[in-house]
């Protein structure tokens, strides 16, 4: 039963991640990309924060170092995040961007190996972060002629925001914060969502006419701060529990067919040999980097 649960908790949680770069998409015709982070974090802080005042025996950051996770959470995973992602959504397709954004869990392996002690690469493991960045290159296809191109800068922006999200994720693990995971991550999403309203009218964004939102970009805004954001973050830190930290990021490989697929069949987006290349090029270098923990899970050497 619990593997069931499981099971389904780590399909809802693909499809939700999944479908945040197509409905990315769909909103950007209507909101400027940084006021749109700021309208998904909102949604998903009202949603989390009612949940963990209302179902939580601990709903407030207590220590100092739950503050500073709370701040490194809200400017690293929220706000930096969103804005570069969704800018560079505006120069790529979602499914481009889902690619470039599985780097996640590579890219945070390599900045514990930096920063947290008990962690570090050997020579096979900086081959695996190699591999995924050349996959990266790849998705980019950085020809001569199109080095230049909105593909290019799309993913160069999108390289970012995931540098920002493994980032965040691995200074909160040094900080150590007391505050369970929920209550951090909503309070999180309400200070990012407030970083990046103030960033949106710094960077004179318009606020966009009533008539802008049709039902379709409501619908998406509705699913990325519902789905994509408050369900999506309780089912990660269900599976956290549950499963533990590697197989839940596992769904990172999940997120990229889930977006590619929805953005060929809603949004017409191509899917080209190059982005299929780079993705095993990802993906292989995630297993070169993480080949002991994968052959644990299969019943491989300890």
């Amino acid at each position: 039963m619990v593997r069931t649960r499981d099971a389904a908790l780590f399909a809802v949680l693909g499809l939700c991640w999944g479908g945040t770069f197509p409905a990315v998409e769909v909103a950007l015709n209507a909101v400027q990309p940084v006021l749109l982070g700021a309208l998904r974090f909102d949604v998903g802080a009202v949603v989390a924060l009612g949940y963990v005042l209302v179902a939580l025996d601990d709903p407030l950051p207590r220590t100092r170092d739950d503050g500073w996770a709370v701040l490194v959470g809200a400017t690293l995973l929220v706000s930096v995040n969103a804005a570069f992602l969704f800018v560079g959504q505006r120069y790529t397709t979602g499914g481009v961007a889902s690619i470039v954004y599985s780097l996640n869990p590579i890219l945070t392996t390599a900045f514990a190996g930096l920063l947290l002690a008990d962690e570090g690469l050997d020579a096979r493991g900086y081959v695996g972060v190699l591999l995924g960045v050349a996959g990266v290159a790849v998705v980019a296809n950085p020809s001569p002629s199109a080095l230049a191109g909105e593909t290019t800068v799309g993913v160069a922006l999108v390289f970012v925001a995931a540098v920002s999200v493994s980032l965040g994720g691995v200074l909160t693990r040094r900080l150590n914060p007391s505050a369970p995971a929920l209550t951090r991550t909503a309070w999180a999403m309400a200070v990012g969502a407030v970083q990046l309203h103030v960033a949106s009218a710094l960077l004179g964004e318009p606020v966009p006419a009533a008539a802008a939102f049709t039902p379709r970009v409501v619908a998406a805004l509705l699913f990325m701060g519902v789905f994509a954001s408050a369900v999506a973050y309780g089912c990660y830190f269900t599976l956290l529990d549950s499963v533990g930290a590697f197989e839940t990021n596992l769904v990172s490989y999940v997120v990229p067919v889930v977006a590619t697929g929805l953005g060929a069949a809603l949004l017409e987006e191509p899917v080209t040999p190059l982005t299929v290349a780079g993705f095993l090029l990802v993906v292989a270098g995630f297993a070169l980097l993480k080949r002991r923990a994968l052959a644990r899970l299969v019943g491989g050497y300890p």
